[in-house]
């Protein structure tokens, strides 16, 4: 990765970079090797799955670590700003049944005004945390893919100069999908996978915001359904998992409450924290998948398995 011949664009050739030594000849059947997670040939959609867990397994404590704080921060954030805005929230039930229609209609749009305000809040500290983990995600999954070391430091020093970029990416990528949505929802869906390679175009390639939107479109474009249907995948199987994970806090909430208040407060807690845990293990799953299908994408399209091959010997 400290190499950025091995991911950059096929349409702007760096003409300032060493001639690259030549790849290792081809493996029978297994393209040029495994330096790292993967194998350096097209993949399949079990690959693409099991080289994200790869990922994770060879760096545990810098994925999940990261993860977990991510999580951690993202989840207190969340509880705060839904405890601060929610509470002293009447109850429908208080308004009883003499509440006159102006009473009913103040209680209704304080509470509109308060859950929108909440969920507002809540929806931007998700997209900044969260494109934080994709993106330092994918810096490691770059390195992954050649059986290169990653630390923390180095991890953040290459992602730093590309968030920023990164997040404008990521809420014009949400806005085009909601307006895409709003008129149909096969548009929206057709639009999500046409641009779900983007984020790691910007971040591996360290293009602008344009020309990663560019570079998926173009990666996607032909094989829709094939995208498609790795990341419906992995978003089931990150839902299946979210789902278990949380199934056990959920148990208990509301035991031992003895006002609604208090249930109140115990619900969110144990709902933060179901999701804290559950975000831990999920985050960095799909945001490896995703990565990993832009590398194959990159594969197929552009022989770039020809490339990583040359990086990862040049590292040898």
């Amino acid at each position: 990765m400290s190499d950025p011949g091995g991911w950059t664009n096929p349409d702007q050739p760096r003409s300032d970079l060493p001639p690259a030594p030549p790849p290792p000849a081809p493996g029978p059947g297994r393209g040029y090797g495994k330096p790292g997670v993967i194998p350096l040939r097209p993949l399949s959609v079990g690959e693409i799955l099991d080289g994200a867990v790869q990922t994770m397994r060879r760096h545990p404590a810098l994925v999940f670590g990261v993860s977990a704080v991510v999580a951690v921060v993202s989840g207190a954030l969340e509880f705060a700003a839904s405890y601060w805005l929610l509470s002293g929230l009447p109850e429908p039930s208080q308004l009883g049944a003499a509440a006159t229609q102006e009473e009913q209609m103040r209680f209704l749009y304080d509470s509109t005004g308060r859950l929108a305000a909440s969920g507002g809040v809540t929806v931007v500290i998700s997209l900044l945390i969260r494109t934080f983990l994709a993106g330092f995600i994918t810096v490691v999954v770059g390195r992954a893919v050649l059986g290169r070391p990653v630390t923390l430091r180095e991890g953040i020093a290459e992602l730093r100069p590309r968030f920023l970029p990164l997040v404008g990416l990521t809420v014009l990528v949400t806005i085009i999908v909601a307006v895409a949505t709003v008129f149909l929802i096969i548009p929206g869906i057709w639009m999500w996978a046409m641009l779900s390679l983007a984020a790691p175009a910007l971040v591996l390639e360290r293009g602008g915001i344009r020309e990663s939107l560019k570079r998926s479109w173009r990666l996607v474009s032909g094989t829709w359904w094939r995208v498609f249907g790795v990341l419906l995948l992995a978003a089931i199987a990150a839902t299946i998992i979210s789902m278990v994970i949380e199934i056990p806090f959920g148990v208990g909430i509301g035991v031992g409450s003895g006002s609604t208040a208090d249930l109140s407060v115990g619900n969110q807690l144990l709902s933060t924290l179901g999701g804290v845990v559950a975000e831990t293990l999920v985050g960095p799953f799909t945001a490896a998948a995703t990565a990993l299908l832009y590398i194959d994408q990159r594969m197929r399209k552009e022989g770039m398995d020809i490339q990583l091959a040359r990086s990862a010997g040049a590292a040898q």
